[in-house]
């Protein structure tokens, strides 16, 4: 299964006053990558909320900070499943520079993340409802 990469510049809102990319931000990155996945799978979050009843939650996040963003940069965010389970999810993501003269830079940060499906009125996890099993574990 090929990685999903979604892209993202970084503005002036993203960094501190040394115009580095604020380490938080990067986990915003990674959650509009993994919105932008879902959706590319077929997935609307507020659809799955209004019809059946769940919605994802982050569980834990492991994030490597290996080089600095920068403003103005164009960065590509990488999704790539690593372990899907009945009701969690383990989601590996990259974050590059990428220049049009020099394609794909350095890796800036990685991280695991694991998406918990859960009960909208609860909060307690629940099994991934059939169809966003199937749509999750497909390759388009």
């Amino acid at each position: 299964m090929d990685d999903f990469r979604w892209p993202v510049r970084v503005y002036y809102e993203d960094t501190d006053n040394g115009g580095v990319v604020y380490y938080a931000n990067y986990l915003k990155f990674m959650e509009r990558a993994r919105s932008e996945w879902l959706r590319e799978k077929g997935i609307e979050q507020d659809t799955l909320l209004k019809q059946q009843g769940v919605m994802f939650a982050v569980a834990s996040a492991q994030v490597d900070y290996l080089r600095p963003g920068r403003f103005n940069q164009q960065l590509l965010v990488s999704v790539r499943p690593q372990q899907t389970r009945r009701a969690s999810m383990v989601l590996a993501q990259e974050v590059y520079w990428v220049s049009e003269r020099e394609g794909y830079g350095d890796v800036l940060c990685r991280g695991s993340i694991k998406i918990v499906c859960v009960d909208a009125v609860n909060l307690r996890p629940r099994p991934f409802p059939e169809i966003v099993r199937r749509k999750i574990l497909s390759d388009h």
